[in-house]
């Protein structure tokens, strides 16, 4: 935090508009926020750290409801840690995006009528950065308007000088540790990003197929195989079969013929064939299959490329030339038509690899590529957790993490693109391959080139905890900010991006992990469970709800509904219910400014109190330590759900209705309540605002003239003059009293209900609380109950006992007698027939053998339903007056 940012007090003011208009509001509020450096951090700072990094959002993206999420949890927890005294930084950047970019701005120059090839890789990389330059970077605006607290000042790009560097650095120390390596293996290619993409880029999804079985050989020599891809059969060079398979024994060590070549390919045999599955025997296509290949390698088997780049058919032949599936369709054909076709099934439906941008099908492809040979940094990543140095928050889900890294293959990093890191390696003319570090001068003159290819995006986001901080110099904000407090990220990337910082945080940082607690949390859903999608038509821009409901309305709703590692549904109707929150907050402070509440001086001697007063405070305190104790276990939707209910309910729906009476009243007790509310106020509105911020701080602000929330204390525990307490007040025989209280105003309410009567609709009444702590709150009693003096010829028609105490009421002259039994006459009629029908189909033997479970279930609901009904129904008959 910036020196400027200290709090200066101005009075407190009782003037707010009547209504809360978020658009007037947010906008200015942040921009005031950010001009005062609340959010940047200071490296000289002797308070202790607590860092957070942005998941770097990609520089082509804009927001989404995931990153508003994401961004809202975040938010919170660096907000309270400020507020605690924390050196806070919440590190913002972008990430370039490779891939994406790229196509972008291809896009763009397509609609030109050209390509990068017709600039050349100089000047089309000069186009991709002058369209960041105008047109990336969107998202920055839009987290401005969630009111993410980010320090601006140190936004960090993963192509900007510095992470270049880093990123050359680290290459070069795991090249000269032989952590780096360049071997031609198969990979995974898309034939329309025309670029290797990692195992964990590729997404698999049921495709309709087929399946073909085929005949391979000549006369008794013959073998059968199978496969959803016939077009790669150019490029086998074997048949597998298991070594024990009596089937295919007499075969072993054979050539057979391979039908539409004039090539002979040999029988293997290998124990990684299941003789169950299929023929038992396999084609072994080394240069276009990842199992294969690795036949392949245990029989020193030729691997012969049969596509190029666009998945094209470049085998000598009749195919040549030919697409992929056009070429699948066309060898059927003419396998078909030798006779050497013996089976076809379609659709099959197997799982298919699709590139997860594009969507294209993924073509396994043998390619010269650069390689992280992982084995070691993978098991140093593991045993950082295993030991309990980096904690995994929900614990379920180590199993994943440890499922991963202890199975990781070697990576490969290298990407057939022009927009990226390029790869620091140079070409000789004698054979020679030279990797050069930041500080080394590059080989030149004739015949030395650099290498074509970029890094995967995700090489340069896994320095992202420390290179953002100025690794690979050793500077103040690396010292006092690494590592970070804690990563906050979904669980679908656990293997994308979290596995990646690990493994180079615990390298480059000398075996010090990247955060000490990795939290980990679901993704958004729709309010019906579904994944959000535009094909689905249940996408949602969260810019339209911040529009139209306001920005801590949508935050709300998403921390609300934040479990731990647990997908959270969302819906229009629960961020509405959200603004209504907020406009509850801004109506009761309103109110209780108009009516005095203050804080002002010290808080009165306990002995000065009502039962009320105390009551609220205790309670005040139990809800500091609950949301405290729940931020600390990242349960975001426990600590919501518990401020929403002791905001609205408690403070609101009860303090503040009971302590009317009070305010009227006047005097010394008034003055108290008034200081009371003040301080409730001023602590609710410090816990809410971590997660709803705008309308906080303008309340904040106006209820205590205090400079910003921002920068406010987080509340410990509230102490009382007179109470001893030394944890904090707390009176168990407050609670209790009010609680009776409570339960008989709640039951009376409901008797009301039940007999239709209106909210506001008055009733003579006559109390007898003698004996109980009830009597001092008669008043408050009568006025919320809108029970009015019994007065002449008062009859009680119905008395109710609650509690010890007696509430009794007469109703004849205000309720229809003859309608309101007629009403529930009708009412009891209806859940009697239902309980007949339930109880029918329960007892029909016949009925129960065939009906599902659930349908079952469902009408032994609705009988204990009807049950209930009848019971209630039958009591409000009975407590009816007669007539």
């Amino acid at each position: 935090m910036t020196e400027n940012a200290q709090q200066q007090p101005t009075a407190p003011s009782t003037e707010l508009p009547t209504q809360y208009a978020p658009a007037e509001v947010e906008g200015p509020l942040y921009e005031r926020w950010v001009e005062r450096g609340y959010f940047e951090a200071d490296e000289k700072s002797d308070k202790p750290p607590y860092t957070v990094v942005i998941p770097p959002p990609n520089v082509t993206g804009s927001l989404h409801l995931g990153h508003a999420f994401e961004h809202t949890l975040i938010d919170a927890l660096t907000r309270r840690k400020r507020m605690q005294g924390y050196e806070t930084l919440w590190q913002p950047g972008m990430d370039h995006a490779g891939i994406a970019t790229q196509n972008v701005v291809e896009r763009e120059l397509g609609k030109e009528g050209k390509s990068r090839h017709d600039l050349g890789r100089e000047a089309f990389v000069e186009r991709v950065w002058q369209w960041k330059g105008e047109s990336g970077g969107q998202i920055s605006g839009q987290m401005r308007r969630l009111g993410d607290g980010v320090a601006w000042s140190r936004e960090r790009f993963t192509m900007d000088e510095g992470l270049s560097q880093a990123v050359q650095t680290i290459f070069k120390r795991l090249y000269d540790d032989e952590l780096i390596y360049r071997a031609e293996r198969i990979i995974n290619w898309c034939p329309r990003c025309l670029t290797a993409i990692s195992d964990i880029e590729v997404e698999y999804q049921d495709d309709d197929g087929e399946l073909v079985s085929m005949k391979y050989g000549e006369g008794d020599d013959t073998i059968v195989v199978a496969t959803t891809r016939a077009e790669t059969m150019l490029g086998d060079t074997a048949v597998a079969v298991h070594p024990e398979d009596e089937r295919y024994k007499h075969l072993l060590g054979k050539l057979i013929r391979l039908p539409l070549t004039d090539r002979s390919i040999p029988v293997v045999a290998d124990e990684h064939v299941d003789p169950e599955f299929g023929t038992g025997a396999v084609k072994v296509t080394p240069a276009h299959d990842p199992n294969d290949f690795e036949i392949g390698q245990r029989h020193n088997l030729p691997s012969l490329t049969v596509m190029d780049e666009h998945a094209v058919i470049t085998a000598h032949g009749p195919f040549q030339g030919l697409d992929r599936l056009e070429a699948r369709s066309a060898i059927v054909a003419a396998l078909r038509a030798e006779g050497r076709i013996v089976a076809e099934k379609r659709p099959y439906v197997h799982s298919v690899g699709h590139c997860s941008r594009c969507k294209t099908t993924i073509e396994p492809r043998l390619s010269m590529q650069w390689w992280v040979k992982v084995g070691p940094l993978a098991k140093a990543a593991g045993d950082a957790v295993r030991d309990g140095r980096v904690k995994i928050h929900p614990q379920e889900m180590e199993k994943r993490y440890f499922d991963w890294v202890d199975n990781l293959h070697d990576w490969c990093i290298s990407r057939q693109l022009w927009w990226g890191h390029r790869i620091p390696v140079w070409y000789g003319p004698n054979g020679e391959v030279v990797c050069v570090g930041p500080n080394d001068e590059a080989p030149s003159g004739e015949g030395w080139h650099q290498d074509t290819d970029v890094l995967d995006t995700w090489f340069s986001s896994g320095l992202w905890p420390f290179s953002t901080l100025g690794w690979p110099e050793q500077t103040e904000s690396l010292a006092k900010f690494y590592p970070n407090s804690v990563l906050v990220t979904g669980y679908d990337i656990l293997f994308f991006w979290v596995a990646r910082m690990m493994m180079f945080g615990l390298y480059a940082m000398d075996g010090t992990p990247p955060f000490h607690t990795i939290a980990l949390h679901g993704m958004v859903r729709d309010q019906f469970g579904k994944k959000m999608s535009k094909s689905f038509g249940n996408a949602v821009n969260p810019l339209d709800w911040m529009d139209k409901y306001g920005s801590d309305a949508l935050r709300f709703t998403l921390a609300r509904g934040a479990n731990p590692g647990v997908d959270v549904p969302i819906g229009e109707d629960w961020v509405q219910g959200s603004r209504n929150f907020a406009n509850k907050i801004w109506n009761a402070t309103r109110f209780a400014l108009m009516n005095g509440a203050t804080v002002e001086g010290p808080l009165p001697d306990a002995a000065k109190m009502s039962a009320t007063d105390r009551w609220i405070l205790s309670r005040l305190n139990s809800v500091v330590a609950e949301v405290d104790a729940f931020y600390e276990d990242f349960q975001f939707a426990k600590l919501s759900d518990a401020l929403f209910h002791f905001a609205w309910d408690e403070v609101f729906d009860w303090y503040v209705e009971l302590s009317k009476t009070t305010f009227q009243a006047g005097g010394e007790a008034a003055e108290v309540s008034k200081r009371v509310l003040g301080e409730v106020l001023d602590v609710t509105l410090k816990l809410l605002h971590p997660v709803v911020p705008f309308v906080t701080e303008t309340l904040w602000t106006t209820l205590t003239g205090g400079e910003s929330v921002v920068i406010a204390d987080w509340p410990k525990a509230v102490f009382v003059p007179g109470a001893d307490a030394p944890g904090g007040f707390r009176d168990a025989d407050a609670e209790r009293e009010i609680e009776t209280l409570q339960s008989v105003i709640t039951e009376v309410r409901r008797f009301r209900a039940d007999q239709g009567l209106q909210p506001g609709q008055r009733v003579p009444a006559r109390l007898h609380l003698g004996g109980t702590a009830l009597a001092p709150h008669e008043a408050a009693i009568r006025q919320l109950l809108r029970l009015q003096p019994e007065g002449e010829g008062f009859s009680a028609t119905a008395t109710l006992p609650v509690a010890g105490a007696e509430v009794a009421l007469d109703l004849s002259g205000v309720i229809d007698v003859a309608a309101e039994r007629k009403r529930l006459a009708k009412d009891l009629a209806a859940a009697q027939k239902e309980r007949q029908q339930a109880e029918a189909k329960l007892g029909n033997e016949a009925f129960l053998a065939k009906a599902p479970d659930q349908v079952v279930e469902k009408i032994r609901t609705r009988l204990a339903k009807a049950a209930e009904d009848i019971t209630r129904i039958e009591n409000q008959l009975a407590k009816l007056p007669a007539g």
